[in-house]
């Protein structure tokens, strides 16, 4: 059987894989993931708007040969079976040229190691005009007219990359100054995220330090660490002799948590949309806000999170595609991550359900009940046992019937429509804001007051065993002990 060479044609495919789909915020990421895999512990984004625009990335990390600058620039590099570096973050040799390209039309890469320079360009152009995979050297004059070169040069060793011809992200823009400003807050927020293991240090990893035209870039956890409940120990999976940590986490309620906080866990689509999986691939965000088809997203479930950490030598049964935003459990780890999906979403539905462990305790008097009707709806009711209700209508018996009739007005008037587009919307309600203590002591004192003196320390214990007492029984018991109430 004959065979044929059959190579594909340079400017055609170039063109095409303009088109696989990154954004300018996962292009950006998937140049620094280069960044990172070459030991940067400085990395500097300049985003130039006015004329000659252009976008550039410098580091400080070890610089490149000129047979890896080469490398660097062959599309289709790399095997991407072939067996990496633990801590590489690539995988099929094409997320620099492919992410550059999407953007641009002329990507320049420069790097430095010691006294020694060097430089490659794609320039879509000229590889149009001539016909065929035509990479361009870049004699010292033309690096150095390259934006920002001075900042390279003031390395030991360092990569710059530079998009220049900034077709796709000027279309369509009447004010590309204005809509590039806009972007860069988009760029500065996804990274937080991406890198936030990096930019945090974590341990066993370098940190990072990430500058968008000289401002810091903050790292944004998506568990809230400190604040948040991990309600299960971490899991260790095992697929083909590799480990998957899993960790689960339950944010706290919203009542807990303040405006700018709900905000930076939510973003722009807000908690529900943000609840499922964090796939990190070695400390890297992958993906993010995503059951996997295992779970549906629900409200009750929104406080749920879960860090799933997998080593970059599993990426073919992830399914990981080249823009390193997308990645589907394998079927091995799927039956497992079910389990602590069940779990965590019991934990979630709790936390978002009730406010606190006191509500969970059936020994508690609440002030509301929830009921099953017949037809399978719920139906929420004042609790007309609640110690302190009875307590005021045998205070006052000629207007319990009055008192009775307006709690059954309250309970027909309940806003569920708006309240479950506040709840929704993760808006701060503030009914949910605990009753302080001085209040609640100035209350029991009220009540003692109408009740026999024979009677007040039962009456303590029953005030203490419902809400809102139940919050702080404790400091009541004390406080009536020491004679502070009465």
């Amino acid at each position: 059987m004959k065979t044929m060479d059959m190579p594909p044609y340079a400017p055609t495919l170039i063109e095409s894989t303009r088109a696989i789909g990154y954004s300018l915020e996962s292009a950006i990421a998937d140049i620094i993931d280069n960044s990172i895999a070459a030991g940067a512990k400085n990395v500097d984004l300049f985003f130039f708007p006015i004329d000659g625009a252009y976008i550039a990335v410098l580091d400080d990390g070890a610089g490149m040969s000129t047979e890896e600058l080469n490398s660097a620039m062959q599309y289709g590099s790399k095997n991407p079976n072939a067996e990496r570096d633990e801590k590489d973050l690539g995988r099929f040799g094409l997320g620099l040229k492919t992410a550059s390209l999407s953007q641009c039309r002329c990507l320049s890469v420069v790097t430095k190691q010691g006294a020694r320079i060097e430089g490659r360009r794609w320039d879509l152009d000229h590889v149009a005009q001539a016909e065929s995979w035509s990479l361009l050297i870049l004699g010292e004059n033309e690096i150095n007219e390259i934006p920002q070169i001075d900042s390279l040069r003031a390395y030991e060793n360092g990569t710059i990359v530079v998009w220049q011809n900034l077709d796709r992200l000027k279309a369509g823009e009447i004010n590309f100054e204005l809509a590039l400003g806009r972007k860069i807050d988009s760029v500065r927020d996804h990274l937080a995220l991406v890198y936030h293991r990096y930019l945090s240090g974590e341990k066993g990893i370098t940190k990072l330090k990430l500058n968008i035209n000289g401002v810091k870039v903050t790292p944004k956890n998506p568990f809230l660490i400190g604040k948040s409940t991990q309600p299960m120990d971490d899991e260790a999976l095992y697929v083909r002799g590799q480990k998957i940590i899993v960790r689960p986490f339950i944010l706290p309620h919203t009542s807990k948590l303040s405006k700018e906080e709900i905000d930076a866990l939510g973003g722009k689509e807000g908690l529900r949309a943000q609840q499922g999986f964090y796939v990190y691939r070695n400390k890297r965000l992958l993906v993010w806000g995503d059951w996997f088809r295992m779970m549906r997203k629900g409200d009750l479930s929104k406080l749920a999170r879960i860090q799933v950490d997998i080593p970059n030598t599993l990426d073919d049964l992830w399914t990981l595609d080249i823009k390193k935003s997308a990645a589907i459990p394998p079927a091995e780890v799927r039956a497992n991550l079910k389990n602590i999906i069940a779990k965590l979403a019991d934990h979630s539905k709790r936390t978002w359900t009730y406010r606190g462990k006191k509500e969970t305790s059936d020994d508690i008097s609440h002030v509301w009940n929830r009921l099953k009707t017949r037809n399978g709806g719920y139906v929420y009711e004042i609790n007309k046992e609640n110690p302190f209700l009875l307590q005021v209508m045998s205070a006052h018996p000629e207007a319990k019937k009055d008192i009775l009739l307006l709690l059954r007005q309250i309970e027909a008037g309940i806003p569920l429509n708006a309240l479950y587009l506040d709840l929704t919307n993760d808006e701060k309600i503030g009914n949910e804001e605990d009753i302080q203590l001085k209040e609640l002591l100035q209350m029991v004192q009220q009540i003692l007051q109408t009740t026999d003196a024979a009677l007040h320390e039962a009456m303590v214990e029953t005030l203490v065993g419902s809400e809102p007492f139940s919050l702080y029984a404790e400091d009541i018991r004390k406080a009536y002990k020491e004679g502070k109430i009465l």
